[in-house]
């Protein structure tokens, strides 16, 4: 094993290194390779405008560096509700509570589930008419939709609870998907934080709607990654993982099991993606190691984007994995595990990146490239600013 020394001697001059909290230092002077994240120097190839392919999706977005120079002078957003009541009875989603059905909520301590009081899916209806007219399809859709509350604190979030709490949460995760997933064909997992992502009640808490279709969203990505595992007989993930972790421009953390990054073909201003390593097809197929390792690191990035402003930082984010339902019969090898993550700040806490107008009518378009978004976020601490002394 080499020295820190040798270690980065032998990268060359157009790397640069960004450890955190020194690191570095430890027994025999060793570089433990698991908390260094390195990037090119030079995105000179990258500072003007281009067009990035998206295989997931087979779509382009529109990559405009110069135009993060331009002055703001739009809307400004509140600052998120630093100052939150850890119970607060008039909050549906704390224990105690009364909801709006009527419902009183147990006492719970760690994890609580409930069916949401305002399905958008439902698991019973009559189907829409048919019609022999292109112009004018429905189809049936059905399904459910349950809330899941991650700690009994309002003034809780994943990155400051104990490790052990957000065990229990990957765990309900894994148990949902499995189970709703022997009667549906899609289970998404997601999660809204902040009032800038539409969240109406400041709890740690995210979401379940399960459907008998499948989504656009997946419906895209299962038909991209199916030609790709076709053409190159591996899965279309498992092959990125491996080339970015080979080029390490991109990758933001990286541990035994995960990889942390910003996708080449990120379209919200610090978009990222998290991955293992291994081929994984559904969360409840990831083993107590790999789950272990997914607390750690979910709680290290999503300190590193609280740190970026030090606020509770907004975003969407979700899980996307193999198909359930019927597709549990199939074979699913062309799909790969992953999460995503849509926090739309760019400039400030209170500057927040609009998907309007070209974007709406045109194509995505991001003003800071995949890189510089990688490289702040690597060059920020993994150790949440309210738990620092």
């Amino acid at each position: 094993m080499l020295s820190g020394c040798e270690f980065f001697s032998e990268l060359g001059p157009d790397f640069i290194n960004v450890i955190h909290n020194s690191r570095l230092i430890c027994k025999e002077g060793l570089v433990p390779r698991c908390i260094i994240c390195l990037y090119y120097k030079d995105h000179s190839r990258f500072k003007h405008q281009h067009i990035r392919y998206n295989p997931l999706k087979a779509e382009w977005v529109l990559v405009s560096p110069h135009r993060a120079k331009r002055p703001w002078k739009g809307q400004v957003e509140k600052l998120p509700e630093d100052n939150i009541p850890r119970k607060d009875s008039s909050n549906p989603l704390c224990p105690g509570s009364t909801r709006s059905n009527g419902e009183v909520n147990p006492e719970y301590e760690g994890t609580f589930v409930f069916k949401n009081d305002f399905e958008a899916l439902l698991q019973d209806g009559p189907p829409p008419e048919k019609s022999d007219d292109l112009l004018f399809q429905a189809a049936p859709a059905y399904g459910t939709c349950k809330v899941m509350c991650f700690h009994p604190w309002s003034d809780m979030t994943l990155p400051i609870m104990q490790d052990k709490e957000v065990r229990a949460v990957v765990d309900k995760w894994a148990e949902i998907n499995q189970e709703l997933g022997q009667k549906f064909l899609w289970v998404q997992l997601f999660e809204n934080r902040g009032a800038m992502m539409g969240c109406s009640n400041p709890h740690p808490h995210c979401q379940v709607w399960a459907s008998s279709f499948l989504p656009n969203e997946l419906a895209v990505k299962d038909r991209t990654q199916k030609e790709f595992y076709d053409k190159y007989k591996k899965p279309m993930l498992v092959d990125y993982t491996e080339k970015e972790l080979s080029k390490k421009e991109r990758v933001v953390i990286e541990s035994k099991h995960w990889v942390w990054l910003v996708p080449y073909w990120a379209v919200w201003p610090y978009e990222t993606m998290l991955l293992p390593k291994r081929h994984v097809l559904r969360l409840e197929d990831l083993n107590d190691e790999e789950r272990d390792d997914l607390c750690i690191i979910m709680k290290k990035l999503l300190s590193k984007y609280d740190n970026m402003f030090e606020i509770s930082f907004p975003y969407s984010m979700g899980w996307h994995g193999a198909p359930t339902g019927e597709r549990l019969k199939t074979n699913n090898d062309h799909w790969q595990l992953h999460a995503l993550y849509y926090p739309p700040l760019l400039r400030s806490a209170t500057v927040k990146k609009f998907m309007v107008g070209y974007e709406m009518l045109a194509q995505c378009q991001r003003d800071l490239t995949a890189e510089q978004a990688a490289e702040k976020l690597c060059n920020l601490s993994d150790v949440h600013y309210k738990t620092k002394s």
